[in-house]
This record gives C-alpha cells, sequence and structure tokens, in this order.
C-alpha cells in the first residue's frame, strides 16, 4: 500500500512540475524530459544521420531546401517574437539538408534539424509545395511534440509498472490487465495523441508559410497528391496520422485563418 501512494504521489508531482506551455496554443503540454537532455541528443542523431547519408549539395533542388528553410525560419521567429516568446529559440540550430533518398519523407528535429529527402519533391512540385512540407515539419519541433512524445510514453510506462504493482498478488489478472493496457493505452490513447499532433502541426504549419509569403491552401493540394500515392493505409483510428482526406478538410478550413495571421505581419500576397 505504501509503495501505490508513493506511486500516485510521483505521479501527480510529474504533472506539477512536468509541464510546459504550447506557445502557438497556450496549451499546457507535458514535458518531463528537458529540452536541455533532448537537444543535445538530437544534434547528435542529426550529425551521425547526414554523416550515413549522401547530402545534395550545389543542386538547384539543395538551394530551394535552404532558401525556403530559411524563410520558414524566420517566419517562426517573427510569430514568437510577437507573441513574447523572444527567447523561445535560443537554443536552436537551424539546418536544413538535402538528402539523396527514394522516401516521400521529411522531419525536422528538435532544435530546427531539417532534413528533406529527395524522393518527396516530385510530391511537392515547386517552392510552396515544399514549404507546405517543412512549416508542418518545423510545427512539430517548435510545439515540442517529440519532448511530448517522449513524457507520454514515460507516463505509458508508468502506468503499466502501477497496473502490475496493484496485481501482483492475482497473476491471472495480472496477465489480463497487461493485455489489455497494452491495446487501450495504444489505441486509446497514444495513436489518438499522435493523430492530434499531426493535426497540430498541420494547422501551426500554415501560419508559418503563410508568413513566409506562400498561399497555404497549396497544402491541401500536397496532400490531395499524397492522397493518390497512398496504398493500404491502416483505417485513421490504428494510424498515428490522419487519413489523408481528413487532413484536406482541415487544411481547407483553417487557411484563411493563416492567410489573416500572415497579414498581421505585412503580408498581403501569397505565392503558389
Amino acid at each position: 500500500m505504501k509503495l501505490k501512494i508513493t506511486l500516485s504521489l510521483f505521479t501527480i508531482g510529474l504533472f506539477v512540475i512536468g509541464c510546459a506551455t504550447n506557445p502557438f496554443t497556450g496549451k499546457q503540454t507535458l514535458a518531463l524530459v528537458p529540452n536541455s537532455q533532448i537537444l543535445p541528443m538530437a544534434f547528435q542523431q542529426y550529425n551521425e544521420f547526414i554523416s550515413e547519408h549522401k547530402v545534395v549539395k550545389n543542386t538547384t533542388d539543395a538551394k530551394m531546401v535552404n532558401d525556403v528553410g530559411h524563410k520558414i525560419a524566420a517566419a517562426a521567429e517573427k510569430y514568437l517574437k510577437a507573441h513574447g516568446y523572444s527567447d523561445y529559440l535560443k537554443d536552436y540550430r537551424w539546418e536544413y539538408n538535402l538528402v539523396e533518398s527514394p522516401e516521400v519523407n521529411a522531419w525536422c528535429m528538435p532544435g530546427g534539424k531539417i532534413v528533406i529527402y529527395s524522393g518527396i519533391l516530385p510530391v511537392t512540385k515547386n517552392e510552396a509545395g515544399l514549404a507546405a512540407v517543412m512549416g508542418h515539419e518545423v510545427a512539430h519541433a517548435l510545439a515540442n511534440h517529440g519532448q511530448q512524445r517522449m513524457s507520454a510514453g514515460q507516463l505509458q510506462q508508468l502506468g503499466a509498472v502501477a497496473g502490475n504493482i496493484a496485481l501482483a498478488d492475482n497473476p491471472e489478472n495480472q496477465q489480463i490487465f497487461n493485455s489489455a493496457y497494452g491495446l487501450g493505452s495504444s489505441v486509446g490513447v497514444m495513436l489518438p495523441f499522435s493523430r492530434s499532433h499531426e493535426s497540430e502541426a498541420d494547422k501551426i504549419g500554415l501560419i508559418l508559410m503563410a508568413i513566409a509569403g506562400y498561399d497555404p491552401i497549396v497544402a491541401a493540394d500536397l496532400w490531395g497528391r499524397m492522397q493518390a500515392q497512398e496504398q493500404g493505409t491502416p483505417p485513421e483510428f490504428l494510424s498515428t496520422h490522419p487519413s489523408s482526406s481528413t487532413r484536406i478538410k482541415n487544411i481547407r478550413s483553417w487557411a484563411p485563418a493563416a492567410k489573416e495571421e500572415a497579414r498581421k505581419f505585412g503580408v498581403t500576397s501569397f505565392r503558389k
């Protein structure tokens, strides 16, 4: 019983001290793992990745990736400064690299380290399409989604430990709990958590690309092309991402507000 009480108090303590504010939504988010630990790990992993893959240099595509990356980063800095978060990016080390790979993929690590796979360029088609991708990926980093996923994973593990301790005297129920908890926490908690991050990154990404001077409606066109390439995707409730049709619908509804936000920064025309 004493151990159970200790675990409960520890969990409450984690929620009290392990929170951060999302500068785009104003909401409190999980932050059990501090950025002081995350960023050095992210930079190291990024450097290792770059050293093991072919980075495309001095080409038109490489220049486009670099140019769009700078514009998205500048948009993020403008937005955060205007909303009272001038020091939010002080530990960021922006870097934008095009990597030769057939994968239709891109990512941004915490701290602003961005990789675009060459395989995604035929889908993005142009600079605006690339801005939609980079805005989305940068949004993940700015909203600390990696930090939140790590924190949620820790809580998931803690819940499993607490359940097993509580049922230690009943191995049969303990086994039932482990099976149900694994499926329930994944389908009912972790996957929706991941999908909410993707939707949030979509919404923030539209704001960033609009402030950078790109028409956010291009993101809907991009996901239309992505949808055309989908094969055998799982139903949305079993996926880490919203369905493409859901994303397209959301993006079309959010795009006007993103343009309005951009106009506050003097952006009056949007490149397609």
